[in-house]
């Protein structure tokens, strides 16, 4: 009975850990469009371009997202804020 207790609680905590995981992960898509509204705000076309630069953002890749907005006509601070925004990146 005791071996039972503890697969149990193995399996509530891996149970929880995962849920948490697939809790936190789609969050991280929510912030493309905060990205792609600034990223208007500051002049650009809320186009596929800006969208892709935003997405680079969300997996990480800064510099790809400031230099994708940036070349679909966002000012470089605002494409910095836009891309940190995507990233969840503290300011």
């Amino acid at each position: 009975m005791h071996t039972s207790t503890r697969v149990a609680g193995v399996l509530t905590g891996l149970t929880l850990a995962l849920g948490a995981t697939a809790l936190t992960a789609p969050a991280s898509h929510a912030d493309i469009p905060a990205c792609t509204q600034m990223a208007a705000q500051a002049g650009a076309d809320a186009n596929d371009a800006v969208t892709a630069a935003c997405h680079r953002g969300v997996s990480g890749d800064l510099q790809g997202c400031v230099s994708g907005l940036t070349g679909a006509g966002v000012a470089g601070g605002a494409a910095n804020g836009a891309c940190r925004l995507a990233a969840h990146e503290p300011r």
